[in-house]
């Protein structure tokens, strides 16, 4: 059976993307990332249930202490406020200096040592917090990348079926390939009930807002 790699961090759009990934018969290998985010404990526990109801034998937790040693983002650094006010416009501070880079570096790894043909990331290009690193233009830079730093029978085709996706649309998505969104978490502050008023929270919400739909999720502010 084909494998792919899923980076898998709990959040609704890498869940919706694991279960697309399914749903095209690759069997998963779900790639997880502790990297000392202020939410880790609730994000570890989403990619554990998550791989339970996609039934996923094979997965790996790594361990990234060193962006904390980094620092630069409220999501690694808590000195710094994770904004509340609305969703910044550019570059926000909640960015983690090229976390996808490195996170799909690891990710190519695991996938030329278990002999992956795919790759899925749920990068979110047109519809996100302004990240450079979940652009198009990057991924398609690091799969080049990865070309070129693997094995000549290494082929690893990095997939991103959200990158031009709305939050709505990817609400929808998550609907029709039964992705069970009370299972996901997206807060960056909190790890009980989502705060509501993050750059996260905020793009889920109005998602679901415009989906029509409830979140299922607990939030202290709806």
């Amino acid at each position: 059976m084909k494998k792919a790699v899923v980076i898998l961090s709990g959040g609704m759009d890498s869940t919706t993307a694991a279960y697309i990934a399914k749903s095209e018969g690759y069997e998963i290998v779900a790639l997880h990332f502790d990297y000392r985010q202020r939410t880790q404990k609730r994000e570890h526990e989403a990619f554990d249930a998550i791989c339970n109801s996609l039934k996923v034998v094979n997965r790996y937790v790594i361990d990234l202490p060193f962006f904390e040693h980094i620092g630069a983002s409220a999501l690694t650094d808590e000195s710094i406020d994770v904004p509340t006010g609305g969703i910044e416009a550019g570059v926000p501070v909640t960015y983690v200096p090229f976390r996808n880079g490195i996170f799909l570096s690891i990710a190519a790894a695991v996938a030329e040592k278990e002999g992956a043909e795919a790759l899925y990331i749920g990068v979110v290009e047109e519809d996100s917090s302004g990240y450079p690193d979940c652009r198009e233009n990057f991924i398609d830079a690091i799969e080049r990348a990865i070309d070129l730093g693997t094995k000549d029978d290494t082929k690893i085709a990095i997939k991103t079926p959200l990158v031009h996706l709305k939050k709505e649309d990817i609400v929808k998505t998550a609907i029709e390939y039964g992705v069970p969104l009370e299972l996901t978490w997206s807060c960056y502050k909190n790890e009980d009930e989502a705060c509501g008023v993050c750059d996260s929270c905020r793009l889920r919400l109005k998602g679901f807002e415009k989906a029509g739909l409830k979140d299922p999720i607990p939030y202290k502010v709806n």
